[in-house]
């Protein structure tokens, strides 16, 4: 079994196959998850959250009967069924069969891992990850964390973090905590370093990071920054600097996804980044680029211009 210290570079973000946005069928999820293996990916990441438990259930069947892989899930949100009927109402095209209950609790963090579990089809994950306590960090920090410290403890995961979209409340588990692995979406990108300050306290205390978001949820997606920044329309300074670095990544025959997939690397506190993908052709893209070196020359330019 891999360590921490071994985490694959490039890691397998099943949100989408749980339907984020818009339905993915299952013979497509699984073809997916297929295309990941075969390209080398050995880090898998999921949550009750993505998709009211599809993805974990997906995620689960697909890698079954699998060995030497890298898996994390999270806590934080317990999946009851809900009688209301319709599709869900939090980015999932999914049958709304049940409705997420926040809970940071010692009771229901054991739970909601024994939970997932079943849907994985697994005795034990290798990460598990308290989610979002953006609104709940206390009871986070004095009982979610404690629970996950007795699970680590008991064998029934071997590491255990938290993932969220913002930098200061990590920050927290890091410097209050014994956290192995932060999960850190979009404030480490070529657009928005704002999470540096989290990164070096990461790398001061040996705890690793698991860089997600990378592309800012659209923007870094394409040769050609257009659409979404952070789920939001792009401010236009925002997009006017993301053209900015997409034409100097041009003059160095970099694709603008490209450097957003290697820069976040460039940290030594960051063991891999995360890239979610609903199809094989996603797979095969994302990998094509992740392989291509990007020269030294373009990230000296990119700071000589003030850029990143």
């Amino acid at each position: 079994m891999r360590t921490l210290d071994d985490l694959p570079r490039h890691g397998f973000g099943a949100a989408p196959i749980g339907g984020l946005y818009e339905a993915v069928g299952e013979e497509q999820a699984r073809a997916t998850v297929e295309a990941a293996w075969s390209r080398g990916v050995r880090l898998f990441d999921t949550a009750p959250h993505y998709g009211l438990g599809l993805s974990e259930r997906r995620l689960g069947a697909a890698l079954a009967g699998r060995t030497g892989y890298v898996l994390s899930t999270k806590v934080g949100r317990l999946l009851r069924p809900a009688g209301r009927g319709g599709r869900d109402d939090q980015g999932f095209d999914v049958p709304a069969a049940y409705e997420r209950v926040w809970d940071f609790s010692r009771d229901g963090v054991r739970r909601s891992l024994e939970e997932s579990l079943d849907r994985l089809g697994l005795p034990r994950v290798d990460i598990a990850l308290i989610h979002d306590p953006d609104d709940h960090l206390e009871e986070a920090l004095t009982q979610a964390y404690p629970a996950l410290a007795e699970l680590r403890e008991e064998g029934v995961v071997r590491a255990i973090g938290v993932g969220m979209n913002q930098w200061r409340a990590p920050l927290r588990f890091v410097e209050e905590t014994g956290v192995d692995v932060v999960m850190l979406a979009g404030r480490y990108t070529l657009l928005d370093q704002s999470g540096l300050p989290l990164l070096d306290a990461c790398l001061e205390r040996g705890v690793r990071v698991l860089a997600a978001g990378v592309f800012n949820s659209g923007l870094l997606a394409t040769p050609r920054p257009s659409g979404t920044f952070d789920y939001r329309p792009a401010p236009p300074a925002v997009l006017e600097r993301a053209r900015r670095v997409a034409a100097v990544c041009e003059t160095y025959g970099v694709a603008l996804p490209q450097a957003a997939m290697a820069f976040p690397l460039r940290h030594p506190a960051v063991a891999s980044i995360v890239l979610g993908a609903r199809s094989p052709q996603e797979v095969e893209a994302n990998a094509a680029l992740w392989s291509r070196p990007v020269p030294d020359d373009l990230w000296r330019e990119l700071e000589a211009e003030g850029l990143i």
